[in-house]
């Protein structure tokens, strides 16, 4: 049973800089595929108006996406983010094929088999429709024939992407304290050891070997 002062607990689970970059990143998302429904679907483009001006809004957003991504590499704790979601292990195969995967038995590190996956396609995504889109935009550059195959490739892209987007954001909203954690940074500790035992488990290990050091570099 967990003590009272365990089940306030909290751990820190992003920093600053990686909610940053994934809030300024979704921003950036969220405009494109707005943009993308008016420009492709006519009624609603015809209320909105002005075509150009959503178009453009569409093409910069898109160009910028990289950015924050790239900003993020400035920091230490976005690269170590970054190295655990690029790390699958056995443990994220059996993940991926239990039923029962939420039920606390399999040690989850600090992201499940679910969230590398969709991690990995939705950067796969945007590298495909920020090439396919400079293909399409920039028409001095290449030929009618690659831009014919641009534009079907990023149509099929972008509809992928655009599931994917909705699928993660109904996952966020059934898991109040994941959504939480990218506006505050921490999740209570019994959710950590709910759904990602090893990383509570680091994360505590570390808080008691700190713990240890502080009072001999404080006795100095």
């Amino acid at each position: 049973m967990s003590r009272p002062a365990d089940r306030r607990r909290e751990l820190l689970r992003f920093t600053r800089p990686v909610r940053w970059v994934h809030a300024v990143t979704a921003a950036l998302l969220f405009v494109c595929i707005a943009t993308a429904a008016i420009l492709y679907i006519g009624s609603i483009a015809v209320l909105v108006g002005d075509r150009y001006v959503i178009e453009q809004v569409h093409v910069w957003c898109g160009l910028a996406l990289p950015v924050p991504l790239i900003v993020g590499l400035l920091s230490p704790s976005y690269r170590a983010d970054l190295r655990r979601l690029n790390r699958f292990t056995r443990r994220d195969w059996r993940w991926l094929r239990s039923r029962s995967r939420r039920d606390g038995q399999i040690m989850v590190g600090k992201f499940n088999a679910g969230q590398k996956l969709n991690a990995a396609l939705s950067l796969g995504a945007i590298g495909v429709l920020l090439m396919s889109g400079v293909v399409m935009y920039f028409t001095h550059l290449t030929r009618l024939s690659w831009r014919s195959g641009a534009t079907f490739v990023h149509d099929w892209v972008a509809l992928a992407l655009g599931l994917l987007v909705i699928g993660h954001v109904m996952y966020a909203v059934r898991d109040p304290e994941a959504l939480r954690s990218m506006r505050t940074g921490r999740v209570p500790l019994r959710w950590a050891q709910r759904e990602h035992l090893a990383w509570a488990d680091e994360m505590c290990a570390d808080e008691v070997e700190q713990d240890q050091v502080d009072p001999v570099d404080s006795a100095r």
